[in-house]
């Protein structure tokens, strides 16, 4: 690698670096156009103007390209998330993890409605014969997630009425070994608090495709805005219940 004596990269570096950038341009337009599962590094090639043997200096193939495209839609949300919050601690410096989870909700929703295709790459139908390397997915994948178990933790929850308590134990014991992934090192968290929060998220996460991909049809709410704000306001009263000290707003 070629650097200059101040530490900026050198011309061939940053050449590669706008290449790569292009790259990810055309791959992005190509993921709207034809979808991820048709991806073709033959015609990305041509849309760079360059042939499919110099591409390959860049991109090993198509699956690298996939997840080259994948890596930088979950760096995109979640840079996004941390600008939510980011806003939401200055504007409510003394609000609890209630309206932390809602503005990380509605970041979500504002990127996915702004990147259909890059939701639909990352949340939607896993790509036939794709397998992501988990060395280089995991991370950009759950940078959002930890946000979620920073809130999720240690929240000592009361029982929720109208549940079944053995369905309940068995559901959160399912979810025991999951705690010990290393994403959860150092987090307070119970199965319990681990089942309600995953519950929560999904239904923030099914209500952003719902809408994105229409499930119920494109009428199903006059004012989607309203109706994605009671989602995530039923969603956080199950993952914040009104009686753990940690419910406030």
């Amino acid at each position: 690698m070629t650097t200059s004596t101040t530490g900026v990269p050198g011309i061939r570096e940053r050449n590669r670096a706008a290449i790569e950038a292009e790259i990810l341009t055309v791959g992005r337009r190509h993921l709207a156009e034809v979808g991820a599962a048709a991806l073709s590094l033959r015609a990305v090639a041509r849309d760079l103007g360059m042939v499919p043997s110099a591409l390959y200096r860049y991109v090993a193939g198509r699956d690298d390209l996939l997840t080259l495209l994948i890596v930088a839609a979950y760096d995109d949300l979640a840079d996004a998330v941390d600008a939510a919050l980011a806003r939401q601690q200055t504007e409510q410096p003394a609000s609890g993890p209630r309206a932390a989870f809602t503005a990380i909700a509605t970041a979500t929703r504002r990127w996915a409605l702004t990147h259909p295709h890059e939701h639909a790459l990352i949340f939607g139908s896993p790509v036939p014969g794709y397998t992501a390397p988990a060395e280089r997915t995991t991370g950009p994948g759950t940078r959002v997630d930890a946000h979620l178990i920073a809130l999720f933790s240690g929240l000592d929850a009361p029982p929720l009425p109208g549940v079944d308590p053995a369905t309940q134990e068995l559901g959160a014991a399912s979810l025991a070994d999951t705690l010990q992934d290393p994403m959860f090192l150092g987090a307070n968290l119970s199965p319990t608090e681990l089942l309600r929060g995953v519950t929560a998220w999904t239904l923030v996460l099914g209500a952003v495709s719902s809408e994105l991909f229409e499930h119920h049809g494109p009428d199903l709410a006059t004012d989607r805005d309203a109706h994605f704000a009671a989602v995530v306001d039923l969603a956080a009263a199950l993952a914040f219940p009104p009686d753990s000290p940690d419910s406030q707003s």
